[in-house]
C-alpha cells in the first residue's frame, strides 16, 4: 500500500513526528512508511511540497503543525481537525472552501489522547499571520476557528490530484495574544529568520514580551503535537492510516 503524504510548513513541527529517513526529491520517509514534506512557510512553498509529494506516489495528503486561533474558546494547545477549510478573502470573510476527509477527521479525533482538547470547525487560510485585531476581524467575518498560511494550498493539490485531505492543526497563540510584529516581519519569504527577528525586537523592544510569551505558547504547543504524532500511538496510526478504503476521496 502507498503511504499518505504529510506536508508540515517548519521543520520543528515535523520532528513531531520523530526520526524520518531521506527519500529524495526534498521528501522523507517517517518510520511507519508515511512521506513527509517540510514545505517552508505560505501557501506556494505548501502546494510545491504537496505536489512533490503526489508524484512520489502518496494516496492522501495532510497538513500537519501549529495555527494561531480565532475562536476565542480556544486555548493553546488545543488541537483543531477542522470540517472545511476557507481562503482568506482580504476582508476577513472566508473565500473558497475545500472539505476535509469525514472518516479520516472522526477516526483521527476518536484516536487523540485523552489529555488533548479537540474541535473541528473551519479553519482559514492567509497569506501572513494576523495581529489580534485582526484575527477579531477574521472571526467575526467568517466564523473560522483559526488560521494558518499553509492548508488551503495543501487541499487544493489534494483535489486537483483526487486525493482524500486532511488538516491538523494545534493552537499556538489564541485570539486575545498579540504577535510581535518583529515576528510577522521575520516570517516574510517563507522562513523565519533569526537575524531579521533580532533587528525586529532592536527597532521594538517592546516586542520582547510577546515574544516570551509566544515562546511560552509554541512549548505548550510542540507538546500536544508531539503526544498527537508520537510513533506507535493511536493517534499515530490513525493519522498515517489514511482515510481508509471504503470513502471515495
Amino acid at each position: 500500500m502507498n503511504p499518505i503524504g504529510i506536508v508540515s510548513a517548519l521543520a520543528a513541527e515535523a520532528r513531531t513526528l520523530g526520526p524520518a529517513a531521506a527519500r529524495g526529491a526534498g521528501l522523507r520517509q517517517l518510520t511507519d512508511g508515511a512521506l513527509l514534506a517540510v514545505s517552508g512557510i505560505g501557501a506556494s512553498a505548501a502546494a510545491a511540497a504537496a505536489r512533490r509529494l503526489v508524484l512520489a506516489g502518496a494516496t492522501a495528503l495532510a497538513s500537519y503543525g501549529m495555527a494561531g486561533g480565532l475562536d476565542p474558546a480556544l486555548i493553546c494547545g488545543a488541537v483543531l481537525l477542522p470540517e472545511e477549510i476557507a481562503a482568506f478573502d482580504g476582508t476577513g470573510s472566508a473565500g473558497a472552501v475545500s472539505m476535509t476527509s469525514r472518516e479520516w477527521r472522526q477516526r483521527l479525533r476518536a484516536a487523540l489522547p485523552a489529555s488533548c482538547t479537540a474541535g473541528e470547525g473551519k479553519l482559514l487560510a492567509c497569506e501572513r499571520p494576523l495581529g489580534r485585531d485582526a484575527k477579531a476581524a477574521a472571526w467575526r467575518g467568517s466564523g473560522a476557528a483559526a488560521v494558518d498560511m499553509e492548508s488551503a494550498a495543501v487541499a487544493q493539490v489534494a483535489a486537483q490530484a483526487g486525493l482524500a485531505f486532511i488538516a491538523l492543526r494545534v493552537i499556538v497563540d489564541t485570539a486575545a495574544d498579540e504577535l510581535p510584529a518583529a515576528v510577522i516581519a521575520a516570517s516574510a519569504g517563507g522562513q523565519l529568520r533569526i537575524g531579521r527577528l533580532l533587528a525586529g525586537l532592536m527597532r521594538a523592544p517592546g516586542d520582547l514580551g510577546p515574544l516570551i510569551r509566544l515562546s511560552a505558547r509554541y512549548r505548550i504547543a510542540a507538546r500536544a503535537l508531539t503526544a498527537v504524532g508520537r510513533p506507535g500511538s493511536a493517534s499515530r496510526r490513525a493519522l498515517v492510516g489514511g482515510p481508509g478504503a471504503a470513502e471515495m476521496p
